[in-house]
């Protein structure tokens, strides 16, 4: 229900027109029917931002580039950030076609455009990491993920275990000011127990499905960190940026703000 129904009904309960009960049974009456825009193919769930605190990301891949840019459409006119994860090369450039104020980010394969800055006031930096260059698209998910819901994200890429200086000599200082950290790594996926040994930060590991053969698809990784002797990780599914990058946010925003969904 939109605030100014709200205030039309509890000004006609002031005006003794409508009791209290009555105007209780409307709101619980009209709440299902609200929060949602019917596009036909796609319920765009507008209301998401009030509840949760950041608007709905559209997952594009098997979507059309009009179902998409229709979906894009209706949520920047709600004003809420635009996030698009999963975008096909082909979609992206349909939409920016039509739509010049949409930003494409390619390593990414996300479309954004901020309508809504709300940095998160006293927040710390999420700090994503990833093991090797071919886990950069998942990382830069999860990082750009975190950018567009308000928090600040600083990145260190390409520091796996098969050169583990290169972690101690980028990231040493970076992962002991990080509030979140999130680990994006394939093959085994050893770098998360190797990073959660080393801060106190809870470190969030995104398993990648890049691998040989034994990999898996990335289930090996997955496997290895559900089974890491580090304490105080989380793990995500596979490939899964943008889960990794809202559990950050979430747990960064937790940590400095009222527990209130409209914060």
């Amino acid at each position: 229900m939109s605030e100014q129904k709200i205030t039309d009904l509890l000004e006609a309960v002031a005006r003794g027109e409508i009791s209290p009960t009555d105007a209780m049974v409307a709101m619980q009456s009209l709440r299902p029917t609200e929060g949602y825009a019917d596009l036909g193919h796609t319920k765009v769930d507008t209301d998401r931002r009030r509840r949760r605190g950041v608007a709905e990301a559209v997952y594009a891949a098997n979507k059309t580039s009009q179902q998409v840019l229709e979906i894009i459409e209706r949520i920047d006119a709600a004003r809420q950030n635009v996030v698009c994860t999963r975008v096909p090369e082909e979609t992206a450039a349909f939409v920016m076609a039509a739509r010049n104020d949409i930003r494409h980010h390619p390593a990414a394969r996300m479309l954004t455009k901020v309508n809504e800055p709300r940095p998160v006031a006293g927040g710390g930096v999420i700090l994503v990491m990833c093991a090797g260059t071919s886990d950069i698209p998942v990382a830069e998910e999860a990082a750009l993920s975190a950018e567009m819901m308000g928090s600040e994200v600083d990145r260190v890429y390409d520091v796996g275990v098969a050169g583990i200086h290169r972690l101690f000599g980028a990231a040493a200082n970076k992962m002991q000011t990080a509030r979140v950290v999130i680990v994006a790594a394939g093959m085994e996926g050893a770098l998360p127990s190797v990073v959660a040994g080393l801060t106190s930060a809870p470190v969030i590991a995104v398993p990648t499905s890049v691998g040989y053969g034994a990999s898996f698809g990335g289930v090996a990784a997955l496997l290895g960190m559900l089974n890491s002797c580090s304490g105080g990780i989380a793990v995500v599914n596979i490939d899964n940026g943008f889960g990794a990058g809202l559990m950050a946010h979430l747990i960064n925003r937790a940590g400095c703000l009222p527990a209130t969904p409209e914060n």
